[in-house]
């Protein structure tokens, strides 16, 4: 049994290798649920849903996000009407938030509902939220306090970063399951995620980073950063705003403590010293998923590591 810390869209490519490694059924993956939104009246949990995509065989891996195949005539008439469109939903991934929300309004919780979904569409592995309780991620900027999509999406995460907060993480719980997949897992992959805005709002609930630090040894972090920049997206600037350096270094200083071993790129190996006085073990690999082949090579480079005695 494996349990995998994940966010969205690099969690994504890394599970889609990771299906063809090890039996769905062994895989239990705890969803970041920080980013999630409501809009137009329905509950959208971007990454639960990019997960929920890729085990289902339905994500559309170009856009990294939405059903494969998707159309926006809905957006187009929201459009119409005068309503904001700067986050883009597509009509089949507007019916799983349609479904989602009435479960929800229904008295289901998040993690019921996504247990539910997950199971109309045939996805074998198990997909737990990180809580059942409403935690969401904020960045404040010089110019106020942003919601991570409107940060992330509506401002394509352009303003200066001052401050990142996991609001309502402190009154919290981790979801059912997801202290016992930690506990019972032969392994825990920290998915190549943003550490700060897609696993740090996961570590925010209490009891989840004390779990982690018990089973330190059997967990895995695969770095985001390749030399001094993210693989995408904003991980490097917000790594930076919340004093990390923005690299392989970097990333093993935000995970220490609760992480035994890290896998790093090649090219990276040269860190090896400086991560191992942090406490940590230090693996390479390439660490690029430029296509299926390579996230097939990286999952098995990360479940070598986690095997590894030596």
């Amino acid at each position: 049994m494996i349990a995998v810390l994940a966010g969205g869209t690099g969690a994504a490519k890394f599970v889609r290798g990771l299906l063809e490694v090890v039996l769905p059924e062994t895989l239990t993956l705890i969803g970041n649920t920080g980013d999630d939104v409501e809009l137009w009246g329905v509950h959208i949990s971007p990454d639960l849903d990019t997960l929920m995509y890729q085990l289902a065989g339905w994500l559309d891996e170009e856009r990294g996000w939405g059903v494969r195949g998707d159309t926006f005539a809905c957006l187009a008439t929201i459009g119409r009407y005068g309503e904001p469109t700067w986050f883009q939903l597509g009509d089949r991934d507007l019916a799983t938030h349609l479904v989602r929300t009435n479960l929800l309004r229904r008295g289901y919780s998040l993690t019921e509902a996504t247990a539910a979904l997950c199971a109309r569409l045939g996805v074998r592995a198990r997909l737990l939220p990180m809580t059942d309780d409403p935690v969401r991620t904020y960045i404040h900027t010089p110019s106020g306090v942003l919601a991570f999509q409107e940060f992330f999406v509506r401002e394509r995460w352009m303003p200066e970063v001052m401050a990142v907060e996991y609001r309502g993480s402190e009154r919290a719980r981790p979801a059912p399951g997801v202290l016992e997949a930690i506990s019972e897992a032969q392994g825990i992959l920290i998915a190549p995620s943003n550490p700060i805005t897609s696993i740090g709002p996961i570590l925010s609930i209490s009891g989840i980073r004390e779990a982690l630090a018990e089973r330190r040894d059997r967990v895995l972090a695969i770095s985001p950063i390749l030399g001094t920049e993210a693989v995408s997206g904003p991980a490097g600037k917000l790594m930076r705003a919340c004093g990390y350096e923005v690299s392989p270094l970097g990333v093993a200083r935000f995970y220490a403590g609760i992480v035994g071993r890290i896998l790093i790129d090649d090219q990276d190996a040269g860190w090896r010293e400086a991560i191992e006085q942090v406490g940590l073990r230090v693996f390479t690999a390439p660490l690029r998923m430029t296509d299926r082949a390579a996230a097939i090579r990286l999952a098995r480079a990360a479940i070598a590591c986690l095997h590894s005695e030596a």
